[in-house]
């Protein structure tokens, strides 16, 4: 017993790393299980849209989505999510419904507004549009 308090009173800071990391990884498994939502991949998304009659709910700005976003996605802010302003999402309550933004940060929070307003299939598309062109799968350009 007395060389682990001689290891630890001697590579204190070694420990004190070894320990926060060790912290973040359970708050991270915790906040996984614990989330409203499920990360997909791109292929996953599809399979959603083509099988199931899924729906993509687009986050970013208005202008961001009109230089492209995925074919049939809905653009909703997240502040409207927020307010529970989505009726035009009503009809998908029991569908798959995929929150995208660019990166998969910012999505984070509307899915989990998406869940607690009664959706029962909330996914976020794993990193975003930037995994969604990195896929080389297609995005809808100009207005709609």
């Amino acid at each position: 017993m007395q060389e682990y308090i001689d290891f630890i009173s001697q590579n204190m800071i070694m420990v004190v790393v070894w320990v926060g990391l060790f912290v973040a990884l359970i708050m991270n498994i915790v906040k996984a299980k614990t989330a409203g939502y499920t990360e997909v991949t791109p292929a996953q998304v599809t399979q959603f849209l083509n099988r199931e009659e899924g729906v993509v709910v687009d986050i970013r700005s208005k202008e961001e989505y009109k230089q492209g976003h995925i074919t049939g996605s809905v653009h909703i802010l997240p502040s409207d999510i927020k307010n529970g302003s989505i009726s035009s999402l009503e009809k998908y309550k029991a569908s798959p419904i995929t929150v995208v933004c660019k990166s998969g940060q910012t999505a984070v929070a509307s899915a989990n507004d998406l869940h607690k307003a009664g959706f029962e299939k909330v996914y976020l598309l794993k990193n975003g549009l930037i995994a969604w062109n990195e896929a080389n799968m297609p995005l809808v350009r100009g207005k709609k």
